[in-house]
């Protein structure tokens, strides 16, 4: 079984893999955060829902220009390929197809921008880690999200999803890896729990946790099936967005 810690280093990462390869380096410090940060929910009263009145797609974009003003705070989500995003952001909206779903993994090639509320917006990233994705489309997602990454002064954060009934791969830990060596509060969204039992989930968000160096009770597990984990992860959104309740951002 893989075991991996991540400890502070004094030179920035090796590119992650699902990014194609070296030369993932950050034109700019990324300006979201301060310190290696990690989404936590304050323990307290349960999260309210969250009523959606309006989502809509805006724009799918490859570059900088093409992205839609920098004048709402955007929320990014990644993951492997059929980890279950488009399902889990169709879920949060409360729409059954605003974010096309697909049986073929690798569909989505560019940056989906998705607008909620009039108030914020969500920015769906290319799956990765999906073989029978073409090269030269491979070599187009690493300056695609590296532009986003660290040049959208917008974004808020990232939510990295992460299969319940799988360990995390090394395209998992590269990213989550990088994302902390650069400030970039992220949250971990564990998939798919409705597949598991009871024991079993436990079992494996635990050793999710483990792998990624952080807490278990860090991780919000989440359902797009029975809509289990929507307000917990609903609670992180709207506190990294500046509304609700807070979330802590800090060193390990």
């Amino acid at each position: 079984m893989l075991r991996m810690r991540f400890a502070p280093q004094t030179t920035p990462p090796a590119a992650p893999p699902m990014l194609g390869g070296s030369g993932f380096q950050p034109r700019s410090r990324c300006r979201v955060g301060t310190a290696h940060q990690q989404v936590l929910i304050r323990q307290g009263a349960g999260p309210e829902p969250m009523q959606i009145h309006d989502a809509r797609f805006i724009c799918s974009s490859m570059t900088p220009e093409q992205y839609p003003p920098a004048d709402l705070p955007e929320i990014a989500f990644a993951g492997r390929s059929n980890v279950g995003k488009s399902s889990l952001i169709n879920r949060l909206l409360n729409r059954k197809n605003l974010v096309r779903t697909s049986k073929t993994p690798g569909c989505t090639q560019l940056l989906n921008f998705f607008e909620v509320n009039r108030r914020c917006r969500f920015v769906d990233f290319p799956g990765y880690g999906y073989a029978k994705v073409p090269g030269d489309v491979k070599r187009r997602w690493r300056p695609m999200v590296e532009a986003y990454l660290t040049g959208r002064r917008t974004m808020r954060g990232l939510v990295l999803l992460l299969d319940a009934r799988r360990l995390p791969s090394p395209e998992d830990l590269a990213f989550w890896s990088w994302l902390r060596e650069r400030a970039v509060p992220v949250v971990a969204v564990v998939t798919k729990v409705d597949k598991l039992s009871r024991n079993d989930r436990a079992r494996q968000v635990g050793t999710i946790a483990a792998h990624l160096a952080c807490a278990p009770e860090s991780l919000v597990p989440f359902s797009a099936a029975s809509g289990e984990g929507r307000d917990e992860l609903w609670a992180v959104l709207k506190g990294l967005l500046g509304e609700g309740r807070k979330v802590d951002g800090g060193a390990d």
